[in-house]
C-alpha cells in the first residue's frame, strides 16, 4: 500500500458553525477517511461561522477524493472548494527571470541598454571568449529535453516535460546559485537537437542533457561534447553514476569490502547502466555482470543490437557468467538497479553473499522493496525519499555545475567526475557511517560546495579549466 505524500496534499477549505466540538469531528472524519493532517489554517470568521482550510496528505488522487466525499457526509460542514497543492505550486510556472539591479534613471538605462550597450557588444566581438565575463553565460545552464523518457512517465513529449526541466532549474538555483533555464524541444530527431543544442551554445556556459531516451541520449551527448566549447553532461547517465560511486564507496567502508575484490551485478543496459559500469571500472571493479532482460550479457553472446551493449559484452562479465538475473546474482556482493520494479525477489537478495549491498533505484518503484529485502540485506538504497539512503542527482549535478563554470572548463571528464564521487563520500566522515546513512540528504548544503571545490581542482589538474577557481563561498 502506498504511504501517505505531501505529493498528493490537497487542502480543504471548510466553513462550520464556531460551536463545542466542532472541530473534533472533523478531524475525526479526516482520520476515518484515513487521512493525515498536515496543517490547519483560520481562513475568517463571518457571522458565527469560521472559515479553516485544512492541509491533508493522501495516499493517491483516488484517496484524496474520498476524504473530501467522506467530509461532505459530515452534518453541518460545509466543503467550500479543494485545492491540489501540486498543482498550485506548478500555476504561472515554477521559475522567474529578474534583473540584477534596477532601471531607475536615465543614466541607468543609456548603461544597461543602448547607447552604452554597444560598446559591451563591439568588446565581445574583438574578444568572443569574453561574453563569459560580460554576459549571463558564465552562470547560466540550458537544461535541454526533447520529453522522450520523463521520470517514470516514459515518451510524454516536450510540453509535459517542462515541468520537471523547471524544477532541474529551482535545484540549480536552491544548491548552487546556478542559474538554468528549461529548453524543450520539439523534435526527437538526434541530428535536430544536435543542430539545435549547438545554434543554442552561444547563450550558455554549460549544456545538461535531460530525460532524453537511450541510446540517442548517448551519441547526443558525446557529438555535443566533441563540438562545443562548453561542457555537455547527460545527467540521467553520469550524475546517477556519480551519486552511486558515492554511496557504494561508503558502504564498501562500511561493510569492510575492496571495491577490486566484489562481485557486483547491475540490472539494467541502457544509458544509466553503462555509465555506472564505466565509472565503476574506472574506480577499480574488476568483476561486474550486467544483465537485461534477457539475462547476463557475455562476449560469448552474437553481436549486440546497439554500441552500448556491445561495449558491455568486451568490457564485463570476465568469468563469462550467463543465465537470468536470479542466477547471476548468487554471491554476489553488489547488487545495483536500474531497471524495473520488483524485478529482485527476495530469495535473490538471500543468495547473494554476506552483508550484502542492494541498490534498487529503479523510481518510482523499486526491483525490491526495502521491507521485502530487510531480513536478508546488510546495506539498502532506493531512489526514494520516503526510505533511507536516497541516490538522488541532486548530490551531484548543482556542485558539478558549479565547479565547471567556475573555472570555466570546457568538458567535464573522469577525473571530474570522480572527483565528485570522492566528494561527495567524505561529507559523511568513516565515523558516522550507518547502516541507513552512507549517502547524504540531499537538503546537506555542505555537498553542492565540496563537490564544486572537488570538480573545480580536477578540471584544473586536468588541463581543461580556462581559468583559476574562485573559493565556493564567493557565489554560493
Amino acid at each position: 500500500m502506498n504511504q501517505h505524500s505531501p505529493s498528493y496534499a490537497i487542502t480543504i477549505r471548510l466553513r462550520y458553525s464556531d460551536s463545542p466540538g466542532a472541530m473534533g469531528k472533523i478531524t475525526t472524519a479526516i482520520g476515518e477517511a484515513d487521512g493525515a493532517i498536515g496543517a490547519v489554517d483560520i481562513v475568517n470568521i463571518r457571522g458565527g461561522k469560521i472559515s479553516r482550510d485544512f492541509t491533508v496528505n493522501a495516499r493517491d488522487v483516488d484517496h484524496g477524493k474520498r476524504i473530501v466525499e467522506h467530509l461532505r457526509t459530515v452534518e453541518e460542514v460545509e466543503v467550500v472548494h479543494t485545492s491540489d497543492r501540486v498543482f498550485l505550486m506548478h500555476l504561472g510556472g515554477k521559475i522567474e527571470v529578474l534583473p540584477k539591479m534596477p532601471i531607475k534613471t536615465r543614466d541607468d538605462l543609456s548603461m544597461a541598454y543602448t547607447p552604452g550597450v554597444a560598446r559591451v557588444c563591439n568588446a565581445i566581438a574583438e574578444d568572443p571568449d569574453s561574453s563569459f565575463a560580460l554576459t549571463i553565460r558564465q552562470n547560466t545552464v540550458a537544461v535541454v529535453s526533447d520529453g522522450s523518457a520523463v521520470l517514470g512517465l516514459g515518451n510524454i513529449g516536450p510540453r509535459a516535460a517542462m515541468p520537471v526541466m523547471e524544477g532541474k532549474a529551482m535545484l540549480f538555483k536552491e544548491f548552487a546559485n546556478v542559474d538554468a533555464f528549461p529548453i524543450c524541444l520539439d523534435t526527437q530527431d538526434t541530428e535536430a537537437i544536435i543542430e539545435t543544442v549547438r545554434q543554442l551554445a552561444p547563450t550558455f556556459g554549460g549544456i545538461n542533457l535531460e530525460d532524453i531516451s537511450a541510446p540517442r541520449c548517448i551519441e547526443i551527448e558525446e557529438r555535443l561534447d566533441k563540438e562545443l566549447e562548453i561542457p555537455v553532461f547527460h545527467d540521467d547517465q553520469h550524475g546517477t553514476a556519480i551519486v552511486v560511486l558515492a554511496g557504494l564507496k561508503n558502504s564498501l567502508l562500511r561493510v569492510g569490502k575492496a571495491l577490486p575484490k566484489i562481485r557486483i551485478v547491475v540490472n539494467g543496459a541502457g544509458a544509466a547502466g553503462t555509465a555506472i559500469v564505466k565509472l565503476l571500472l574506472i574506480s577499480g571493479a574488476k568483476d561486474i555482470v550486467v544483465c537485461d532482460r534477457e539475462g547476463a550479457i557475455h562476449a560469448g553472446e552474437p553481436s549486440q543490437p546497439d554500441a552500448s551493449k556491445q561495449w558491455i559484452a568486451d568490457n564485463t562479465n570476465p568469468r563469462g557468467a550467463s543465465g537470468k538475473l536470479s542466477e547471476v546474482i548468487q554471491g554476489a556482493d553488489v547488487f545495483i538497479g536500474v531497471s524495473a520494479p520488483n524485478v529482485l525477489q527476495t530469495e535473490d537478495v538471500a543468495a547473494m553473499a554476506a552483508d550484502p549491498i542492494v541498490f534498487a533505484l529503479a523510481n518510482p518503484d523499486p526491483e525490491i522493496l526495502p521491507a521485502n529485502a530487510a531480513p536478508h540485506v546488510r546495506i539498502m538504497a532506493t531512489g526514494r525519499s520516503d526510505f533511507p539512503n536516497q541516490i538522488n542527482n541532486v548530490l551531484c549535478f548543482p556542485g558539478l555545475f558549479r565547479g565547471v563554470l567556475d573555472v570555466r572548463a570546457t568538458t567535464i571528464n573522469n577525473e571530474m567526475k570522480l572527483a565528485a564521487a570522492e566528494a561527495i563520500a567524505a561529507t559523511i566522515p568513516e565515523s558516522d557511517l550507518l547502516d541507513d546513512y552512507v549517502i547524504p540528504s540531499v537538503f546537506d548544503r555542505r555537498v553542492a560546495k565540496v563537490v564544486a571545490q572537488a570538480v573545480a581542482k580536477a578540471a584544473v589538474e586536468t588541463g581543461v579549466a580556462r581559468r583559476r577557481n574562485k573559493p565556493a563561498e564567493e557565489i554560493m
